[in-house]
């Protein structure tokens, strides 16, 4: 069958969301079994489709920020695997030194801005980078996610209306995987077509299937064109699903089994696998290859969490305060 996309691009998915995938499995089993991570810790397996697609529609250099379900998105911009895990440990060899932990991923070299705990306060953190890259006279184009949860939130509104008063260079991708923790949109409000709330501020706005790489792609390609105009902001709905439940404690009550086995039968990486065979772009023993050498690079970091150092003592009020002559600092 002929495609849109090229090998290369279908290749470079599946290794992506594989190491997304296994990665997630991996500090899931450290987290329950092991005991080695602590605190809360959100998967984003099921949803590696829209980080995958969202790469290849954009620039390095174009800056992500999210919210608290943070790894898989962490990883797609090139944070190594160590330092992902180093940090579930708390480690200082972790993105954010060990002091941030599984909400709290960052990578100023990676343009990776977050990772936030507070639901949707990276909508309006996220509008304040595309000022900045605005200001400073780049093209570079802001990729803002958040939950169907955090559209709920008063700052969404403010930031769109801001948004699109100065034309920002900001794409707003939400990530619908159906459920606000535990609660289904349905049951939260009368707008259950979150991208319908782009209407009251003018703004372009799409619905998207989160488990096609290749719809997610376009997407934001075209969304991103867009921005890079000067055409100003877009909403993008990416219609999406956890496997697994809000955090790793949640008892996933409020959902069937046959609803999650269904979505589980458009699993975005068996979809771009299928496309690899069908079109012979590579063998099952090149696949094996990669999936061994995932395991390996995910096998490697925790190794690397387990063998590095805690933080130093020191560590503990650094990079809270601009100036570290801040006067309410008690020594």
């Amino acid at each position: 069958m002929a495609t849109k996309f090229s090998k290369e691009t279908y290749m470079y998915w599946y290794e992506l969301m594989q190491l997304i995938r296994q990665f997630e499995l991996k500090a899931e089993e450290m987290y329950k079994m092991a005991g080695k991570i602590r605190g809360f810790f959100h998967a984003y397996i099921g949803q590696e489709g829209i980080g995958a697609g969202c790469m290849t529609a954009t620039r390095q250099e174009d800056p992500f920020i999210t919210g608290y379900r943070d790894h898989g998105l962490a990883l797609a911009k090139g944070v190594s695997a160590d330092a992902c895990m180093a940090e579930l440990y708390g480690k200082a060899t972790g993105c954010a030194k060990g002091k941030g932990g599984s909400m709290h991923f960052f990578s100023k070299e990676h343009y990776f801005f977050g990772g936030h705990g507070i639901v949707g306060a990276q909508i309006g953190t996220g509008a304040g980078i595309a000022f900045a890259e605005q200001y400073k006279g780049t093209d570079n184009i802001v990729l803002c996610f958040f939950g169907d949860g955090a559209a709920r939130q008063g700052i969404l509104h403010e930031t769109f209306n801001l948004a699109m008063t100065w034309k920002l260079p900001v794409v707003f991708i939400c990530e619908n995987n159906n459920y606000a923790m535990g609660t289904s949109v349905e049951r939260t409000s009368n707008v259950v077509d979150i991208y319908k709330l782009a209407d009251a501020y003018e703004m372009p706005a799409d619905k998207v299937d989160g488990m096609s790489c290749e719809a997610v792609h376009d997407a934001v390609a075209r969304a991103v064109k867009r921005a890079r105009e000067g055409g100003g902001p877009t909403l993008l709905e990416m219609k999406t699903y956890r496997y697994k439940g809000h955090s790793i404690s949640d008892p996933q009550k409020y959902r069937t089994k046959e609803e999650v086995d269904e979505y589980k039968e458009r699993d975005p990486i068996a979809l771009v696998l299928n496309t690899i065979k069908e079109n012979n772009f590579a063998t099952d023993e090149e696949i094996a290859a990669i999936d061994a050498r995932i395991n390996a690079v995910v096998e490697a970091s925790v190794k690397f969490a387990e063998e590095s150092p805690w933080p130093a003592d020191d560590e503990l009020l650094k990079d809270v305060y601009v100036d570290q002559h801040y006067p309410f600092i008690v020594d």
